[in-house]
């Protein structure tokens, strides 16, 4: 648990997880925001395999092929994950990612770094799950390249609210592609570890912050 804590704080500190009155893509008024965009120095990639690495090694068991990361922000953190899980763990597993655009010279193809083989256990790693849209986009891509298994998808942050039914994001891709999303922390989690626990000197989640965010769950969060 100490790493999630961790994890909570170091998302704060970098200006990723803000408070505050925001509109998310879909339209919802939320009083909290990730923005996994506002990562962007050496140390922040450095702390972010890390406890993307914890994630993967408290909940992925057995052989890991490549870790897969779909463009764009899914990109270094797949890189760093690897790195991470090899310097922590002796776990020296294989990276790749995919193109927007498939490249029509030098080498070609969609791919990206590994070249995924039949048989592989591929984990994807991506940053913050909202609607889903991302691993439908990328999955077809996958089995395209090669008959693999998907041992698991890995996100920083649960925001544990209703996607595009009444299942959360995560429950609708277990539901229609039998894949298991591990988060790294949930809102849940998020709000236990902040009420009224200074970060670095200041309160970024008080009592009325708290009820604005419960407020919000009870709206649209999962049942």
């Amino acid at each position: 648990m100490s790493y999630k804590i961790e994890f909570i704080d170091f998302m704060v500190d970098s200006g990723v997880l803000t408070f505050g009155d925001f509109v998310t893509k879909s339209g919802r008024k939320t009083p909290y925001f990730i923005n996994t965009g506002n990562y962007h120095t050496g140390a922040q990639a450095a702390r972010l395999g890390k406890y993307y690495a914890a994630c993967v090694q408290e909940n992925i068991e057995g052989k890991i092929d490549a870790l897969f990361g779909p463009a764009y922000k899914g990109i270094p953190l797949a890189v760093a994950c690897s790195i991470a899980l090899s310097s922590q763990y002796g776990r020296d597993i294989n990276y790749c990612f995919n193109r927007k655009e498939v490249k029509d010279h030098g080498e070609g193809g969609g791919m990206v770094g590994y070249k995924l083989k039949s048989g592989d256990r591929v984990v994807i790693i991506e940053d913050v799950i909202t609607a889903g849209t991302a691993m439908r986009e990328c999955l077809p891509l996958l089995k395209a390249a090669a008959d693999i298994e998907i041992a698991g998808l890995i996100v920083s942050a649960d925001r544990m609210e209703r996607g595009q039914r009444e299942l959360s994001a995560i429950q609708e891709i277990k539901a229609e592609y039998g894949i298991e999303t591990y988060p790294i922390v949930t809102v849940r989690e998020i709000i236990d570890a902040l009420h009224n626990r200074p970060v670095k000197g200041k309160v970024v989640l008080n009592d009325e912050m708290r009820e604005k965010m419960e407020s919000y769950l009870t709206q649209y969060g999962i049942k």
